[in-house]
């Protein structure tokens, strides 16, 4: 059998989680930012380059120093996160002004 170092697999899950969050609250500073700007296509890349970069290069130091558990709570994380933060989304475009 299989043994789970949980340890591991949390502090993989606590680095992911706020590595989610940055990684959404960069995206919607982002898109803030191209909304106000001539050129948004330019600003839109520039923020997924540095955003993938952190989130790709934080998340092969949490394996390469914890191991595939961290790695896997760091998926997880980030999943997680992720679908938080589009059910927030999805809720406050549904609730708002829009005809």
């Amino acid at each position: 059998m299989i043994e789970v170092e949980w340890s591991a697999a949390l502090l993989g899950f606590g680095i992911g989680t706020v590595m989610g969050i940055v990684f959404f609250v960069g995206l919607a500073i982002g898109i803030q930012r191209a909304l106000r700007t001539k050129t948004p296509v330019g600003i839109l890349a520039l923020s997924a380059v540095v955003r993938l970069a952190a989130f790709l290069g934080i998340g092969w130091v949490v394996v390469s120093q914890g191991g595939p558990w961290a790695g896997l709570g760091y998926g997880i994380a980030f999943l997680a996160v992720r679908f938080a933060a589009t059910t927030l989304a999805r809720s406050e475009a549904v609730t708002g002004d829009a005809p």
